[in-house]
């Protein structure tokens, strides 16, 4: 059953994100308004997880003694470490052992000088303060899971600011800095500081690449190939052969749509289409436009016609080829999972494998992400997009740097600021900072209808007015998950073996959700990499994730070469590489180059 601007999904309706547009105009414009001062976070949402927090606590009396216990004791223990400090630089000898250990990805008091006296004792103090405000803020008894998430969330964001790292009067090792270059580090820190607040104001993204080493089609996505297809939502690269003969079967990337696609095109050292077409493979990589105010109305489905289903009859139509692999990467993995559940249902047969880099199909444990997921924060976020028609590039920046303000905010504040050390611009950090805008209407049924009612696990997403099961597809499926990724966990990407009947091999790799897929082989005399990979036959018994993460070998090295001999069992026979014909452009085409 339809009705005009809404859908009927597994008993529910939910509203399209236009069909309030008229009569609730007000709300939404002042709550535009709004989200340009909060960083698109809905001061609602924090009210609300705040308070269930508080209003919890207040009937806890049990556990407000057990922390106000907990208080007394860290205040005990830093008042001893404080006297044997001082008492041990005043005769000069060894400082004590710390009453406690930052966590392993804390780097914040790493340097030698943060053990001497008095900062081993500002150090110090700060960590018992951040360990009492993380038991304060968990496991209060009657506090929604999520509610619970966002007070533990946003109780670490405060204190990481304030933490005594960030100031010159409190940083011993900016203090020793400023000393040695006579104050000239401040000077520029200074003027970083302005250059990225006048960035921040004209719009321009802080921490791009300002030193333009790394451009498309120069430096970078420099893989000879041609433009085959343009249309209002994707060019269609196919990449020159580079061997006298290929397998039969082509290669379709789906990349995300929320970056560039050529992070798996960076520099030639570190470019996965080089490895692919160097061993045989013809590659082809959908590059998406960037959208503007025009294209508020493109949806998910229009992603998947005008992206996935498109660039497969193009391949179709130019190769012959009755059988095409496909691989997506992130977002790009799961609309292929949409596009691979919806042909399985359709009974178009031309995918012969599928491979999921980093893409869920799962999103009841999404990771930090799901913190800025709710129904308060999601409507938020639809006001500020409908206001604009599109997600903006700083608003999801903000986002995933505050998942990790550790290393992408205050240490990168500090560095610039207070220590005046340049950025360091790399192939991968200057993709990262080339980020794309999001449609208003693809971005909110995005969440709506993943994140928040989870329709494709439950088999309620529709492609043409009908539901998709991804126990439908039935060609076999090569997973990625990384052992570091914040943006799609690992154990979330694991569910995809759960979630469907066909052969399914599990790769697990070490590195985050970027560096963690980007892993030429070359480079492994530089960065120490590793995986493990495990074949679950669609009759086999289910192996949880942290038994398969416990009982699965380790294998040293990049996970590229096990996936290309995967994939080549499943690309056919060699036949002589055809003469590359001539397309509507060279690769990287234009989409690629829009602002």
């Amino acid at each position: 059953m339809q009705r005009e601007g809404s859908a009927w999904q597994g008993g529910t309706l939910h509203q399209h994100p236009d069909v309030a547009s008229h009569d609730s105009a007000p709300d939404l414009l002042l709550n535009a308004a709004l989200a340009r001062w909060t960083a698109s976070v809905s001061p609602a949402a924090l009210a609300t997880a705040w308070f269930d927090w508080a209003s919890h606590l207040l009937l806890s009396p049990a556990r407000q003694q057990q922390l106000a216990l907990q208080a007394a004791d860290s205040v005990g223990r830093w008042l001893r470490y404080a006297g044997q400090a001082a008492a041990g630089a005043a005769h000069q000898a060894e400082p004590p052992e710390p009453c406690i250990v930052p966590l392993a990805q804390d780097r914040r008091f790493t340097d030698p000088a943060w053990s001497a006296w008095p900062w081993n004792v500002v150090s110090q103090g700060f960590l018992l303060q951040q360990q009492w405000w993380h038991r304060a803020t968990m496991g209060v008894r009657g506090v929604a899971r999520h509610h619970g998430e966002v007070v533990t969330f946003t109780a670490r964001q405060v204190l990481d600011c304030w933490a005594p790292s960030n100031f010159l009067p409190t940083n011993p090792v900016v203090q020793a800095a400023t000393l040695q270059h006579g104050g000239s580090n401040l000077v520029y820190g200074g003027l970083r500081a302005l250059a990225d607040g006048a960035r921040l104001l004209t719009g321009a993204p802080a921490g791009a690449d300002e030193s333009g080493r790394y451009r498309p089609g120069r430096e970078v996505a420099v893989t000879p190939g041609q433009v085959v297809l343009r249309n209002e939502l994707i060019e269609l690269l196919r990449y020159d052969c580079a061997t006298t003969d290929v397998h039969a079967v082509p290669l379709l990337i789906v990349p995300a749509w929320i970056m560039k696609y050529y992070i798996l095109d960076l520099s030639p050292h570190n470019s996965l289409v080089r490895y692919l077409v160097g061993r045989g493979h013809t590659v082809y990589m959908i590059s998406w436009k960037n959208p503007g105010p025009a294209d508020r109305d493109l949806s998910m489905d229009d992603y998947r016609s005008l992206g996935v289903m498109a660039a497969l009859d193009a391949i179709t139509a130019e190769t012959g080829a009755r059988r095409i692999n496909a691989c997506g990467y992130c977002l790009g993995g799961t609309l292929l999972s949409i596009a691979a559940a919806a042909m399985a249902r359709d009974g178009d047969e031309r995918l012969a494998s599928l491979t999921l880099l980093a893409a869920q199909v799962d999103f009841t444990e999404p990771g930090e992400l799901s913190l800025f997921v709710d129904e308060s924060e999601v409507s938020f976020l639809e006001a500020a997009m409908w206001s604009q028609g599109y997600l903006d590039t700083r608003q999801m920046a903000g986002a995933f740097q505050l998942l990790r303000s550790n290393d992408l905010v205050w240490s990168r504040r500090l560095k610039h600021y207070l220590l005046g050390v340049p950025d360091r611009v790399t192939d991968l950090t200057a993709w990262n900072a080339d980020a794309t805008r999001m449609p208003y209407r693809m971005h909110s049924e995005y969440l709506r209808r993943l994140f928040l009612h989870n329709d494709l696990a439950n088999g309620r997403y529709l492609v043409a007015r009908h539901p998709v099961a991804l126990t439908d597809i039935d060609v076999p499926i090569f997973a990625v998950g990384t052992l570091a990724d914040h943006v799609a966990p690992w154990r979330s990407v694991y569910k995809v073996v759960l979630l469907t009947d066909t052969e399914v091999t599990f790769l697990l790799t070490s590195g985050g959700h970027n560096a963690g897929v980007v892993a030429p082989p070359e480079a492994d005399d530089r960065v120490a990499r590793s995986y493990q990979m495990a074949v679950h036959a669609s009759d086999h018994a289910y192996v949880d994730p942290d038994r398969w993460h416990a009982c699965v070998p380790v294998e040293t090295g990049s996970w590229w070469p096990a996936w290309e001999a995967w994939l080549a069992r499943h690309a056919g026979p060699r036949v002589p590489a055809r003469p590359s014909a001539a397309g509507l452009a060279a690769a990287p085409g234009h989409y690629v180059l829009q602002p």
